[in-house]
């Protein structure tokens, strides 16, 4: 079982990672926001590929859930603190972190 301070040790501890408020919620950002802290603390939101949001829920339904909203269909995922374990939680962390961390190459026009 983890919890808010796991979440923020674990953000945090990724390179690049800045925790800032946004709306009521505390959001972390490497590039752009890969994840945000619930305000009581016990879910947060990380933004996974489509492909990763359906593999995580499927796997593990107790603890990931897509957002039921147009968020959701594009990757935005709730994670209940408490249904992963540390090692699961710092997976999931790294996997939204890249999301949020990489440089999306420009359009050809």
């Amino acid at each position: 079982m983890t919890n808010a301070a796991d979440f923020r040790r674990i953000a945090l501890a990724l390179p690049g990672v800045a925790e800032y408020p946004h709306f009521d919620r505390h959001a972390f950002k490497a590039r752009v926001t890969f994840a945000t802290l619930a305000p009581d603390e016990l879910t947060a939101n990380l933004k996974f590929a489509p492909d990763e949001q359906a593999l995580k829920c499927a796997v593990a339904p107790d603890a990931f859930v897509a957002l039921d909203n147009a968020w959701g269909g594009r990757g935005w995922t709730r994670a209940t603190l408490a249904a992963l374990s540390e090692p699961e939680l710092a997976a999931a962390l790294e996997m939204a972190w890249r999301h949020g961390s990489a440089k999306t190459k420009a359009k050809r026009r």
